[in-house]
């Protein structure tokens, strides 16, 4: 049986994952909280829980379409932002009291110039400028964006962030990162008690609820699996998926279905979110914050001069999970993604873990072909 047979905890924490607006976000505007939606994982959340307001991650949960998108982008755009926006014209975001959008690849960047041309009643709306390369003199720049966008945020919500209140925040979301952290460890055994697309739907979840709320799902659920019995089979491939926005369960499911297991990832809602930490406390937290997303963790291919660092984690989580095969996963028109895989096929090769790229929409459309692709890929890995 699968966790959603024995765990409510997992039950709730799959319904959140499943949908935008959950009851946890509806409960906390019911209670008079204030929701800030952001686009990717280097925005720093802890400055929106610093002034007591409720991150939420951008996504394209539940879009059957771009229909509507497609009025603003070209079809040779990367379908994420195309779905995400596709929803946010048909209201499915209408809870966000505010919206901030990074400067990282350009179809992202364009979401914001998008969001606002639309007309779209999103109260607080700030684009951050966040540096392409990584360096010292890059962690002093972002460092001043992050002042700026603190300052915006304290003057369109009333709030006043701290010194203090930064570092609570820090220390909270650290805590996040390190259950996360404690959750994955347990898929570095021979026959994990939780699959890689339950996996999923839990690292969703956190994107998309209060954290003190998350954190305590994550310990109970942790108590759960540690005295559950594992759920895959005896001898099963091994399977690493690398990639961007992977907050679909779906291609975890196909591999899990032919066979396989997904024991860990390099993606930008699951294990990239987690390799590293902040604290401990010192002087200042927005430079703190500005050397976590420029210097510590630049896992992201569009921050150039630091594919050494991604190749280096990547292989890093091929031997600590002991990883027999890597899946890359591109979106369509996903370029950085696109030359990143390139890189790291050719890098895998040459130690030796044999890898299966392919692209595919937000919406994997092609399911028997992703499914006979996959079950190829399988023979190879155990050949």
């Amino acid at each position: 049986m699968g966790l959603s047979e024995t765990s409510p905890t997992f039950r709730d924490l799959a319904r959140i994952a499943g949908t935008l607006r959950n009851p946890r976000v509806d409960s906390w505007k019911s209670g008079g909280g204030k929701v800030m939606g952001y686009y990717c994982s280097f925005i720093p959340e802890e400055i929106f829980v610093a002034a007591g307001l409720l991150p939420f991650r951008i996504r394209g949960t539940g879009s059957q379409g771009t229909e509507l998108a497609d009025q603003y982008y070209t079809q040779v755009s990367c379908t994420f932002p195309r779905h995400s926006f596709d929803q946010a014209l048909r209201g499915e975001f209408d809870f966000l009291d505010g919206l901030v959008v990074g400067t990282s690849c350009d179809t992202i960047r364009h979401t914001f110039d998008n969001w606002k041309h639309a007309g779209l009643k999103t109260p607080f709306t700030y684009l951050l400028h966040r540096p392409h390369v990584t360096g010292e003199l890059q962690v002093d720049y972002y460092r001043r964006q992050l002042e700026k966008l603190k300052s915006a945020v304290e003057e369109h919500f009333a709030a006043r962030i701290t010194d203090e209140k930064l570092w609570e925040a820090i220390e909270l979301c650290d805590e996040t990162r390190r259950l996360q952290q404690e959750l994955y460890a347990l898929r570095k055994v021979p026959n994990p008690a939780i699959t890689g697309s339950e996996t999923v739907a839990v690292m969703v979840a956190g994107a998309s609820m209060p954290k003190t709320d998350y954190n305590a799902a994550l310990r109970t659920l942790l108590a759960e699996l540690g005295t559950a019995p594992g759920g895959g089979k005896a001898g099963a491939a091994r399977l690493m998926i690398a990639g961007c926005a992977h907050d679909d369960p779906s291609l975890c499911a196909i591999v899990e279905a032919e066979g396989g297991i997904v024991v860990t990832d390099f993606t930008c809602f699951g294990g990239k979110v987690m390799l590293e930490s902040i604290g401990p406390r010192s002087g200042d937290p927005l430079l703190a914050l500005a050397r976590y997303g420029v210097l510590d963790r630049p896992f992201c291919p569009k921050i150039g001069g630091a594919h050494p660092m991604r190749k280096q984690a990547v292989l890093d989580m091929v031997r600590d999970f002991k990883v027999d095969g890597v899946i890359g996963q591109v979106l369509v028109s996903c370029d950085p993604w696109g030359g990143e895989m390139f890189l790291l096929k050719d890098e895998l090769k040459e130690a030796g873990i044999p890898m299966l790229k392919f692209e595919t929409d937000y919406l994997p459309s092609s399911v028997g072909q992703l499914t006979t692709r996959v079950q190829a890929f399988l023979e190879t890995v155990r050949r």
